[in-house]
């Protein structure tokens, strides 16, 4: 079983970025968390960062093929606005978690709404790389 993993914008500086919200790790050692989980749940990992909402969406069609079991999205800002993320995750067939590193509903007004939450199976948020970690879990009870 392989599993897609998507890190949205501003995630590739994290480690850099606002770490009271988002911690101190970089991508490269949240990837290292998230590849460890995968491995010990009998999951293959694929992990992509995109900044760009047209990768996103790109990516998340090319999944109709049935490669994935499961899919872990962290679509950053995206979340909050995105209606073409959100058409193409209802579009895909296999469990999607949505993750967020921080709690987004304690934060500003604006990203307490999530354009994604409705067609996504779940959304775990506020556990900062340990919300994909869940995520993994999550999938591994949902197949």
């Amino acid at each position: 079983m392989k599993i897609l993993v998507i890190h949205g914008p501003n995630l590739n500086i994290l480690g850099n970025r606002k770490k009271e919200y988002y911690g101190e790790k970089n991508i490269e050692e949240v990837n290292r968390m998230i590849q460890s989980k995968a491995k010990s749940l009998g999951f293959k990992v694929d992990i992509f960062q995109y900044n760009c909402e047209g990768d996103i969406v790109s990516k998340l069609n090319s999944t109709l093929d049935d490669e994935y079991s499961g899919i872990v999205i962290n679509a950053g800002a995206y979340t909050h606005y995105s209606i073409a993320i959100r058409d193409a995750i209802e579009s895909v067939r296999v469990p999607t978690i949505e993750v967020h590193l921080s709690n987004i509903y304690g934060r500003e007004e604006f990203r307490r709404i999530s354009m994604i939450a409705p067609v996504c199976t779940g959304q775990i948020t506020g556990f900062g790389p340990y919300s994909y970690l869940l995520a993994l879990e999550a999938i591994k009870y949902l197949i």
